[in-house]
Formats: structure tokens, sequence, C-alpha cells
């Protein structure tokens, strides 16, 4: 059995669930998430616990199994606490300016400035203008939004200038030999 798959989920206070067929829903004090379940993974609530099983040992029911108590419990978290990813902006005259809760303007060197807009269910937080907080409460939304920020321009190995997610460390190459 599925290490990750076989711990229950427990559902706090002020969380409801609802099991219709292969989907689903969990909705709190932050919002409603929904999604389907694979086949053959079974999701059942005993009171305050979720219990996720599989229907059998094929390889890709364990593979499953875990993924799903994954996914369940990440939507749980999201509909309670939210989800946050920090950036930081590393250059001189890169910076960031929020335009509303909904899009961010970053100036990264380029010719122009890149307009990010939010999409639903996601906001921007820009704390000072080398930092960018994206906040959801979809794990996997809000670490694709945070990785297509970075995408823009990612960081440079020769100075290490560019959006970088916060914490990174940046391998740093050494530039030409002088002579």
């Amino acid at each position: 059995m599925s290490r990750v798959g076989r711990m229950p989920i427990p559902v706090p206070q002020g969380v409801s669930v609802a099991l219709e067929g292969a989907s689903v829903t969990v909705t709190g004090p932050q919002g409603s998430l929904a999604r389907r379940v694979p086949a053959g993974i079974t999701v059942d609530q005993d009171g305050d616990v979720l219990v996720i099983a599989r229907a059998d040992d094929e390889r890709e029911q364990r593979a499953l199994h875990g993924l799903t108590r994954s996914l369940v419990a990440n939507m749980v978290t999201g509909v309670t606490q939210g989800f946050a990813k920090e950036l930081e902006i590393v250059g001189v005259g890169y910076r960031a300016t929020a335009r509303g809760p909904q899009s961010i303007e970053l100036a990264l060197g380029f010719s122009h400035p890149v307009v990010v807009d939010a999409p639903e269910g996601i906001t921007f937080e820009v704390p000072s203008p080398t930092r960018i907080v994206v906040r959801g409460i979809d794990k996997e939304l809000v670490g694709q939004v945070a990785a297509d920020i970075r995408k823009v321009r990612k960081p440079e190995p020769y100075k290490g200038k560019g959006v970088r997610y916060a914490g990174e460390r940046v391998l740093r190459k050494a530039g030409k030999a002088a002579k």
C-alpha cells in the first residue's frame, strides 16, 4: 500500500466535502475547489477524515493512489489557508509595479514593460519593487503562474540577473579570463 496514499486527510472545522461519483468538491472559508478522481480510486468520508483507497495493486493504480491523496489534501489546505509563492527580482533597473490585485507590470531590461494578468483565483502582491507574491487557493495554479512569471526573464548564470523564486540559489559561472 502507498505510504502517502494510506494516510487519512483530516477535514478541519468550516470545511465541507461533497463526493459525487468521480468528483470531489471541497468548500471552505477561502473558496471552493473541485477535481475529478481517476477511475479505480475512491474517496470516502469517515466523520471528519477523508480516506483514499484503490481498487487493486496494478502499477498505475499504485501511482495514482498517492497522487490523488496529495491532490485532495492540497485542496483542503487551499480552501483553509491558501498558497503563496514568492519571487525575487535581481538586476539594476529591474522592478515590478502593481496594477491592482489582478495585474503587474515588470521592467526587466526589455525595450518595453511586460504586463502579466492574473488568471481567475490568483492575486498578486508587490511588497517592494523587487518582490512579487503570487497567492491563490489552487496550489497547482499558483505554482504555474509563478513559473510563467519566472520564465519571462530567467536568472542568468553570469551576473544572476532575472526573476527567481525566493531562496533559489543560482549557480554562477566564471566570466572570461583576462590575459
